[in-house]
């Protein structure tokens, strides 16, 4: 697919579908053959997103195998492994067949990743083709749904509903600058240790205490309230009451009420003119922009003035306005912007999927016009790359991602 870049919608549907299909093991689909070569939580939502109107059955299959490994307290882990090698750290390190709540026979790693699973479902049963199969797929998925939001309501560390997150890891932005502070107080490792040896640690320690839910809220020295993980979530919270009124026929009112109190609690905790991290443990925020911080965007109940002062920082000089690529991935002019280094400048598929629909369900079309574009005018110049310069547009990382090669399907499908 590389060095051939489609010059029209249809071939380039077909070239998505082909790295689908490339990087599919007849199970799941792994992110990038050989780097990433087991299953991975936000990946798997974001390619049943994709597959949604092309292969119903398969974009259900997709998240039926990844919640074949949730934990029995209902977390959905970020790793899935359906082999064993290939990846560091890999199942030696994270020892899951030793935690008490591990699925048996199924080796994961002890973390989890943003919630996007119920928004992934919802999509499916909107768009398949099926109605009956797609249904009997959403009645499959539900109870474990159901588990994984009640999960997340114990990873509230800083008591006012928002989750927190324990490891960079969970965020989906691994080396955001936004980590940066939490982690070096952490203590997760020694003085002049790089940062990727602290994650280590990190990991290390949430181990050697079991994963458990109560160590992750009470003592576990990282502690992050993060805007977009939680902003996924409220939107996955609106697609659970969604789905239960529209088809398994349960009380969609818990979960209206859940994105009530995310929606507060990210306006009380997180916004201060942006939407930045709170660092729990040291209470306080985080004083860098990143792309992160448009995640409570996805909430179509967000007050407007809000959503009036993101759209516009959104566009000014910080990002859109002066990335020739958009969107990076965090404020050009802060003094940790990297254009070379993963999720410290890179554009990426998946951010600028999520600010498009963010950007559609607040009917900024234009906006959302623009990102969608942006967003395709990357896939044909560099092809399904794992992200983007934001300024020249250079593929950086992976070929043939694939959350990039399902995201394009979906924006080729609007």
């Amino acid at each position: 697919m590389e060095g051939r870049p489609a010059v029209d919608d249809a071939a380039l549907g077909r070239a998505s579908l082909a790295v689908l299909d490339a990087n599919w093991t007849g199970v799941s689909t792994v992110p990038a053959p050989g780097v990433y070569p087991h299953q991975w939580s936000l990946d798997s939502a974001f390619v049943a997103i994709g597959l949604a109107r092309h292969d119903a059955a398969r974009a259900g299959q997709e998240l039926l195998s990844l919640l074949a490994g949730q934990w029995r307290t209902g977390m959905i882990p970020h790793i899935v492994f359906h082999h064993a090698g290939g990846y560091f750290p890999g199942p030696s390190m994270w020892r899951s067949a030793e935690a008490p709540d591990a699925p048996l026979g199924t080796h994961t790693s002890g973390l989890t990743q943003p919630p996007l699973h119920a928004y992934a479902v919802w999509r499916v049963w909107r768009q398949a083709a099926d109605r009956d199969l797609a249904a009997r797929f959403v009645r499959l998925a539900w109870p474990s749904l159901v588990a994984q939001h009640k999960y997340l309501e114990t990873r509230d560390a800083g008591g006012a509903g928002l989750a927190a997150i324990v490891h960079p890891w969970e965020s989906g932005m691994d080396d955001s600058p936004a980590w940066d502070e939490p982690l070096a107080a952490s203590q997760a490792g020694r003085c002049g240790d790089g940062y990727h040896d602290r994650y280590f640690r990190l990991a290390v320690l949430c181990r050697d205490h079991g994963y458990a839910s109560s160590y992750y809220r009470d003592e576990h020295p990282f502690a992050v309230e993060d805007p977009l993980f939680n902003g996924i979530w409220l939107l996955s919270c609106d697609a659970m009451a969604r789905l239960a009124s529209e088809v398994v026929g349960a009380d969609p009112e818990p979960f209206l009420e859940a994105a009530a109190r995310i929606r507060a609690a990210l306006l009380d905790r997180l916004w201060d003119g942006a939407f930045y991290a709170r660092d729990v443990r040291a209470g306080r925020l985080v004083p860098v922009c990143t792309i992160g911080g448009f995640g409570p965007m996805l909430d179509p109940g967000l007050p407007r003035h809000v959503v009036e002062a993101l759209t516009s920082l959104l566009e000014s000089a910080s990002f859109m306005g002066a990335a020739g690529y958009p969107v990076p991935s965090c404020d050009i002019r802060a003094q940790e912007f990297d254009r070379g280094q993963y999720w410290r400048g890179p554009s990426w598929i998946s951010t600028n999927w999520l600010l498009a629909q963010a950007a559609a369900a607040h009917g900024l079309d234009r906006l959302s016009e623009i990102l969608v574009a942006s967003t395709l005018r990357l896939v044909r110049q560099g092809g399904f790359r794992e992200c983007f310069d934001p300024f020249d547009g250079t593929g950086r990382g992976c070929r043939d991602f694939s959350w990039s090669a399902a995201l394009t399907l979906d924006l080729l499908g609007r």
